[in-house]
């Protein structure tokens, strides 16, 4: 099974089998820890073959920089049954979660794991920054 995408975006959706993702980004800057970021979205698109069959287990995690989880409903685990016809010799699948009131306790470097059957298909970096626009504008 290979990850084609997996990106932290604002919006994203499947019309048909396309995705289509808005606001794709890899930092967050707040006036202050620690900070709820509302929305967003963890889009993936999966190309799978014959040799993937079988009963899967899919799981994300977002972890510090210590490798913990960022809070106890991490990991999100779920089933996944594969099972291609004989004739496809591989297919396509758009995966999208959407995500609500992360809280990210500290500014620092956050990372996104998605594993297959316990194995780590990818990690997507995350950067949390403490950011003061008002004391910026002081400086002017």
């Amino acid at each position: 099974m290979d990850i084609q995408i997996a990106t932290l975006c604002d919006f994203a959706a499947d019309y048909n089998g396309k995705m289509v993702i808005n606001g794709t980004f890899d930092t967050l800057a707040a006036p202050q820890m620690p900070v709820v970021h509302p929305h967003c979205c963890l889009a993936m698109r999966l190309c799978i073959t014959p040799e993937d069959s079988g009963q899967r287990k899919f799981s994300v995690n977002i972890i510090d920089a210590d490798g913990n989880s960022l809070d106890d409903k991490m990991p999100i685990e779920a089933d996944m049954p594969i099972e291609l016809p004989e004739s496809v010799p591989f297919m396509t699948r758009n995966l999208i979660l959407n995500l609500q009131g992360l809280q990210f306790p500290e500014d620092g470097i956050y990372s996104i794991d998605i594993s297959i059957d316990d194995e780590l298909m990818t990690r997507i970096p995350l950067r949390i920054v403490e950011h003061d626009p008002s004391a910026q504008q002081a400086e002017a």
